[in-house]
């Protein structure tokens, strides 16, 4: 829907709200154009029902609203005086139609003043659990977000077992733009294995649920992305059938805010020139520098000297990421993942022959990279050059360049695009240029042979970004803590410190002075 759409259909429910409580605001001493009014009429019902006015901004955050909405309808009956749990039972399972019933049939009055506190356990209970879904999904949606390293890729800056603080802010909040979903999940509902929001999976369907979709929006940050940033996003190629499948044409689609979170280094920022040599990443023309933190890794072929080769004694020595294989009937091992660092310690062990780059040469199509075009023999170490969109700015388009933008023009912006003879019609006309209209990034693993990143996808653009990863505040190994890696932040230069033991003592500290002060005013 776009925003005309939903500010016709919030007018619609404001109208449904009046015919179904204009008898009871005037029974509450207001007047019934009161409730007709949009906004106005939500800042009167919280009178009306003895909650803040504040309330009414939660009625319109997204995902928030659908608990907040249950909770007014409850509030509401209770404020006549209907506290069974039938009349509460009522009131949600009628999606708030139950109003409908005490303004017209019922003869109930007003109760002014009326006490807040639950009339027993469970209720006090089912409040707090409420309220603390609706404060823990705020904080989800628009500041911070708790995310998980599932894969190696960024090692050793960020490790499989980290958790991480996930800042919303730094980069501006994204409003969801999926209306109905369960909150503080993200595309399937633990346990149950079933989608955790409503929309259909075909692109071009029109389902009511798809029209449920708001459209992208975007609280202003406080800073731009930057070359070299640890960034999490929406996945751009994410199909849920097979996460494998980075192909363009695509049997299933999700709405972006329910692609699969993924945490990559934004290697290329929108206007760079980007190219991959031997796996090194150029941006301008000029070698990329990564921060001290960042380590790449490059996948080798071992040869030992002797059959006593202990390569898994090896990998954990040699603090060497991922894992191992043997080829050619056990003369060669292959190490996927092996740092600078690993590798100068591997050479001089005395029972390795030679250690050799898995580097493809430069020319070899891999079909799995992008542009997926036959037209670009590129592969995962010799890649482009090509040019990272930026908004607002123009570029030349014919057949040759038409591989490497296409998802730009019609997925990520919405046109529609056709091949005829030798022209290219954009929205039905002939294009020779084309004008982006939002910011792209290129994002890579610093584990080059083993990141499945934007040399399989292509650009990141910036609807789909989710955060910047600021904190790690637990790190497991999957046996173990890593307890110099608790609180420790993800950015810096050096070593990471931890502030683990600061911030016990902090906590300590505020823990004894609450004591203390709940002592000194019962005394």
């Amino acid at each position: 829907m776009t925003l005309m759409q939903w500010f016709i259909f919030i007018l619609i429910i404001q109208v449904i709200h009046g015919l179904g409580t204009w008898k009871l605001y005037i029974k509450a001493g207001r007047q019934a154009w009161e409730a007709f009014v949009p906004v106005y009429n939500g800042v009167v019902l919280m009178k009306i029902i003895n909650r803040p006015w504040w309330w009414v901004i939660l009625l319109f955050l997204p995902i928030v609203n659908l608990i907040m909405l249950a909770v007014v309808w409850v509030e509401t009956a209770r404020s006549f005086g209907k506290n069974a749990t039938l009349d509460t039972f009522l009131a949600v399972i009628t999606l708030g139609f139950y109003n409908y019933y005490l303004n017209y049939v019922t003869d109930v009055t007003y109760i002014e003043n009326r006490s807040l506190q639950p009339k027993s356990d469970v209720g006090d209970w089912v409040s707090s659990i409420l309220f603390a879904i609706v404060a823990a999904t705020i904080v989800h949606t628009y500041f911070i977000q708790p995310f998980t390293i599932p894969s190696s890729s960024l090692e050793k800056s960020l490790l499989v077992g980290d958790f991480l603080f996930v800042s919303k802010f730094h980069y501006g909040a994204r409003v969801p733009m999926t209306t109905v979903a369960a909150p503080m999940v993200h595309d399937t509902i633990p346990g149950l294995k079933k989608k955790s929001y409503l929309f259909d999976d075909h692109k071009e369907s029109s389902s009511w649920k798809n029209k449920l979709q708001l459209p992208y929006l975007r609280i202003p940050g406080f800073e731009d992305i930057e070359r070299n940033d640890i960034v999490v996003f929406n996945q751009p190629a994410d199909t849920l059938l097979d996460m494998n499948d980075f192909h363009p044409d695509r049997n299933y689609y999700k709405p972006i805010d329910k692609k699969t979170n993924l945490v990559k280094r934004c290697v290329g920022i929108a206007g760079d020139s980007l190219e991959v040599r031997e796996g090194f990443v150029y941006i301008n023309g000029k070698k990329n520098e990564l921060p001290d933190r960042a380590h790449l890794q490059f996948s080798y072929f071992v040869q030992p000297k002797t059959s006593q080769f202990n390569p898994l004694f090896l990998k954990e020595r040699y603090d060497i990421t991922d894992g191992f294989g043997i080829i050619n009937d056990q003369n060669t091992y292959y190490f996927s993942a092996i740092s600078d660092e690993a590798l100068a310690k591997f050479k001089d062990n005395p029972n390795v022959v030679s250690i050799t780059p898995n580097i493809q040469e430069k020319g070899v199509r891999d079909a799995n990279i992008f542009p997926h075009d036959p037209n670009y023999n590129w592969n995962v170490d010799f890649f482009g050059p090509l040019y990272i969109p930026e908004k607002g700015k123009t570029i030349d388009i014919d057949l040759k360049v038409l591989p490497l933008y296409k998802r730009v023009i019609t997925e990520y912006e919405g046109n529609t695009l056709q091949v005829k003879g030798n022209q290219i019609l954009i929205n039905g006309e002939v294009a020779t240029t084309y004008t982006f209209k939002q910011n792209y990034y290129w994002m890579m693993g610093d584990n080059r042979h083993n990141s499945i990143d934007a040399r399989a996808w292509g650009f990141v653009p910036f609807d789909h970004v989710v955060g910047k990863p600021v904190f790690i505040w637990m790190s497991w190994d999957g046996k173990k803590p890593r307890w110099d890696r608790f609180f420790t932040t993800v950015s810096g230069e050096g070593k990471a410190t931890s502030y683990l033991i600061p911030f016990l003592v902090l906590l300590l500290g505020w823990i004894g002075f609450n004591k203390w002060r709940a002592r000194r005013m019962n005394s």
